[in-house]
């Protein structure tokens, strides 16, 4: 009897601390002590899962007076921990390495069909050359008749560049990349016709800072896509949040713009916002665009502060769009921060890898650079570049409301992917050709294994492919007895329609038909003096002959003067002419 009550009292006891709650409470930080929202929790007993809060902050009940707890978040290195209740849990994550697995390779702007890179080599300068890009030269037409290159609508450099100029400052001869420039501007564009979707205009004229040479411009035109059959989107903002955007050129300029995008959204829009900084995590998931309040509500509670772990940003937002992806839709990261990333993958070559997995996603990329000093603009034109999407950098309100109002469709609605074309030139025209712009990156042209990849094109865009020609003999006796005896150039472009498989092509040929250089097309004339602008901020060896008053009486003649942008490009012209003439002055009484 008495052996029957001992095994009665256990058994009740037992069942008593079965039934019995604990409750587990901690937070989760970063190395620096920065709250981390939406870590995982897995309560390895059960295989329960949970997530921090706000604040990293949370709390579990357990039927266990010790458990074991499993930390992850993506950009961090798991952790594991013993737990008990009477202990608050205290956990810092400590970011992981890039993963190095998959094979990478360097991108390439441009390539001629043939031409060893070893040739290319010897266009650097050596200790010299303290920029990126090394520019392209001339090539022999007979021996090398085939160049290649990748189309995009990034204009990111012209709007960097300007403020670099509104500062009195030099610009780096690297943030200079004239193909971007020459997008900036909209006056060429010519729609194509109706049953198109690209339309190729070509020009052969004289080349105002070479006597004999040529410009054979080929301007490239999109389809405007119809604002009332536009599919639906899905967008997700992912905003760095991070110490370095507190200052007003970043995250406040930001904030404007991104209520300016949100002004546009109809009902049948969503939109989700990711932060990463001092919090990692979803700020607001998929939300209609009639709820615009809502969404307002959101952008206007984001705070700076903290690291940058961008890389977990990345996989958050791109987790969420795939979440919500639309079939036949807009689905879009619009990624905004000022390229700082220092937690996770931080190196161009990290970034290049993490965004590369996400490339044949069916979800595009858009960059919004901001501010000045810790500004990197090579590590967000990777992302741009590698992520099928394109690139704009935002120096000030006017420049926000420019992208994301005035050209809402154009960024962020496209019609036409990998888009890259293949120019044949006619050696018994061309003695030797340059293509000016898509200058190619120091370390793709050492990479053995790089590739050329094109870009995406949106709606309603027109872009500038300008090359340099010295002609032969033959060129210049027609031209001078006037009669066009064959082509000059084939052009093949090369695309895939968005979320399709199919390769491409739009073809033409470019007549051997000159026009003299004050005849041309005004759009044309103003695009040359764009060039000229921006062989001269590189410092180029083409640009010897090239003067500022030139280029300001080319720009003038051709611009329009209803036109804010042309009007402050001239201003633009005239601080840059006496920023750099001081600079040259002042080098000379340093030598002397």
């Amino acid at each position: 009897m008495k052996a029957a009550c001992l095994i009665f009292l256990f058994s009740l006891t037992v069942s008593s601390l079965r039934s019995q709650q604990f409750y587990i409470r901690g937070e989760v930080k970063d190395e620096s002590g920065n709250p981390l929202q939406n870590v995982t929790i897995l309560l390895n007993a059960t295989g329960y899962v949970y997530y921090t809060g706000s604040y990293g902050s949370f709390g579990i009940l357990t039927s266990r007076n010790v458990d074991t707890l499993t930390f992850s978040l993506e950009g961090y290195q798991k952790e594991k921990k013993i737990v008990s209740p009477g202990n608050y849990v205290s956990v810092r994550l400590k970011p992981s390495s890039a993963s190095s697995s998959n094979v990478h390779r360097s991108k390439l702007a441009s390539f001629t069909n043939g031409l060893n890179k070893q040739i290319q080599k010897q266009w650097f300068t050596g200790n010299e050359t303290y920029a990126s890009l090394i520019e392209n030269h001339f090539i022999n037409a007979r021996e090398y008749p085939s160049t290649n290159l990748s189309l995009n609508i990034d204009r990111a450099s012209y709007s960097n560049i300007r403020r670099f100029i509104n500062t009195n400052t030099l610009v780096p001869p690297d943030a200079v990349r004239i193909e971007e420039m020459l997008n900036y501007f909209h006056e060429t564009y010519s729609e194509p016709e109706a049953d198109k979707l690209f339309k190729i205009r070509p020009v052969l004229t004289e080349c105002p800072w070479n006597q004999g040479n040529e410009l054979l411009f080929i301007n490239i035109n999109s389809r405007k896509l119809n604002l009332d059959t536009l599919p639906p989107s899905n967008l997700v903002f992912l905003v760095d949040i991070s110490g370095s955007m507190d200052m007003p050129n970043r995250l406040p300029l930001l904030q404007s713009a991104f209520r300016l995008l949100v002004n546009n959204l109809r009902a049948k829009d969503t939109v989700s916002i990711v932060v990463y900084g001092g919090t990692v995590g979803v700020k607001l998931y998929a939300t209609g665009g009639a709820e615009k309040q809502k969404i307002l509500k959101a952008i206007d509670e984001l705070t700076p502060g903290g690291a940058t772990p961008g890389e977990s940003g990345i996989k958050i937002a791109y987790n969420l769009a795939s979440l919500h992806f639309i079939k036949g839709g807009n689905n879009r990261v619009i990624l905004a921060t000022d390229g700082d990333f220092n937690v996770g993958a931080k190196t161009e070559d990290e970034l290049n890898e993490l965004i590369s997995k996400r490339r044949l996603s069916g979800i595009y990329l858009t960059c919004l650079g901001v501010g000045m000093g810790n500004y990197k603009d090579s590590k967000i034109q990777t992302l741009a570049r590698k992520g099928n999407g394109n690139f704009a950098y935002l120096d000030n309100f006017s420049e926000a409301e420019k992208v994301l109002l005035t050209e809402f469709t154009q960024i962020l609605f496209a019609v036409a992917d990998n888009v890259y074309m293949n120019v044949g030139f006619n050696p018994d025209y061309v003695k030797e050709y340059r293509l000016i712009g898509f200058d190619n990156k120091v370390g793709a042209l050492n990479d053995t294994a790089s590739v050329m990849e094109g870009g995406e094109i949106g709606s309603c865009n027109s872009m500038m492919v300008v090359f340099e020609i010295s002609p032969t003999k033959f060129n210049m006796d027609a031209v001078d007895r006037e009669f066009s005896p064959g082509n000059i150039a084939d052009v093949n472009l090369h695309y895939k329609l968005p979320n399709d498989t199919v390769q491409r092509e739009f073809n033409i040929s470019v007549p051997l038909t000159y026009i003299d250089f004050n005849s041309i097309d005004r759009s044309f004339r103003f695009s040359t003096s764009v060039i000229m602008f921006g062989s001269l901020l590189q410092m180029s060896a083409n640009a010897k002959n090239i003067r500022w008053n030139d280029v300001i009486l080319i720009a003038s003649e051709a611009s329009d003067d209803n036109n804010p942008l042309e009007r402050e490009y001239i201003s633009i012209l005239k601080q840059a002419k006496t920023l750099y003439s001081k600079h040259k002055k002042r080098k000379r009484l340093l030598f002397w």
